[in-house]
């Protein structure tokens, strides 16, 4: 059996003297394993940095097998990502997450979103906003995606300005204001009331905040686990103007 896709690169760990095991979140067959003969040479090594995209062709007997890669560069922009403290604590907290998904288990949207994401995680002005909407889409994928088009209460589509932490729907001005502290906020860049290239400061911690919520009650808290810690740096950094 055999395949080629693309993929970009999560993780790389020894195996043997000379090989490595391959770790990729492909466009047509989800998060992969596969081995790389000769992954630890120098050439390679440059190739299978996490943040790259490469071109992979997976081969086994059988389809159950572990297999092996056969690997070239697409986009190695790894060693730009590398100079970038933001860029690398967000591609740990983007491995970690999506590494929640079973092997093998195609998420076509989520990779298109993902590969936008690694493009400008080294950009202070981008990356922050298009990580919030990663990780809204990491919920999605995992089906516990938040509703953000109407007001829960009311229907309408206008003035929301809240999200409920028990649906997870958008929730209007008016309609929230009773309970508001009892309410999320719902930053106004996510539907799209936001003019500006770069969101303001507080509405990338107040998007965080949204997704933190629902990441922590549907995800790491079942599993009994926390988010990793690399999140909260990333966070740091996001909310903190340029490094």
């Amino acid at each position: 059996m055999h395949w080629t896709d693309e993929g970009v690169v999560l993780g790389a760990r020894k195996h043997g003297e000379s090989s490595v095991i391959l770790e990729l979140m492909t466009r047509e067959h989800g998060r992969h394993m596969g081995l790389v003969h000769g992954g630890r040479s120098k050439t390679l090594q440059a190739v299978l940095q996490p943040g790259n995209t490469v071109q992979a062709t997976w081969r086994a007997r059988l389809d159950e097998h572990l297999g092996t890669y056969q690997v070239e560069g697409l986009n190695l922009r790894a060693s730009r990502l590398m100079g970038s403290s933001m860029a690398l604590y967000g591609l740990a907290t983007l491995a970690h997450l999506l590494r929640y998904f079973p092997e093998r288990d195609p998420h076509f949207a989520l990779f298109e979103t993902l590969t936008v994401l690694v493009d400008h995680l080294d950009d202070p002005d981008l990356a922050p906003a298009l990580f919030v909407r990663f990780e809204l889409a990491i919920l999605t994928e995992l089906g516990f995606g938040l509703d953000l088009t109407s007001c829960a209460a009311t229907g309408t589509e206008r003035d929301l300005t809240y999200v409920s932490p028990r649906s997870g729907r958008a929730v209007s001005a008016e309609a929230g204001e009773p309970y508001k502290d009892r309410l999320l906020k719902l930053p106004g860049f996510l539907i799209g009331q936001t003019k500006a290239n770069r969101p303001r400061e507080e509405d990338i911690r107040e998007g965080f905040a949204l997704t933190d919520f629902f990441l922590h009650q549907n995800v790491f808290g079942p599993q009994g686990q926390r988010a990793p810690e690399e999140r909260a740096r990333f966070v740091a950094l996001a909310t903190a103007g340029d490094e």
